[in-house]
């Protein structure tokens, strides 16, 4: 599926829409350039699990769990770590498939550490098209097994 946004809002309303086919166990793989708007399609899935908590970047704290809803949210960014251990030395194989839903920002480094079934998530910017501009694809994989 494609969709466009043109706003933050745009992305947390489409993201909180896509939140109603998750399920405990999903994992989202979520890519997109710096400012692109993960952690507001994040966000999105959050307030669409019914999640109050307020959302923010994983980047130096590597997860961050929301835990204040029917179904628990972990929020990964893997963008600083070194190699696909140090994913796993935090508990990669017990958060994936487990009682929550995993989004991991920055997927596109560490391929080879989703190869469960997931959810793939790009974010592009299209600055021709305006400063706000995004085009979100969401499309489900079933794995590198």
């Amino acid at each position: 599926m494609i969709y466009i946004s043109n706003s933050a809002d745009d992305t947390v309303r489409i993201a909180s829409e896509f939140a109603k086919k998750l399920n405990k166990g999903d994992v989202i793989t979520l890519d997109g350039d710096l400012g692109a708007g993960k952690t507001a399609f994040t966000r999105g899935i959050a307030r669409g699990m019914g999640i109050t908590d307020v959302v923010v970047s994983p980047t130096f704290t590597i997860v961050n769990e929301y835990r204040h809803g029917d179904v628990p949210l972990m929020h990964f960014d893997v963008y600083r770590l070194d190699n696909p251990d140090d994913l796993y030395d935090i508990g990669w194989d017990e958060y994936a498939g487990g009682d929550g839903v995993c989004i991991v920002e920055w997927s596109v480094l560490m391929p080879e550490c989703f190869y469960m079934p997931h959810y793939k998530v790009n974010i592009t910017k299209d600055m021709s098209k305006g400063e706000d501009y995004r085009c979100i694809s969401i499309e489900y994989s079933e794995g590198n097994r």
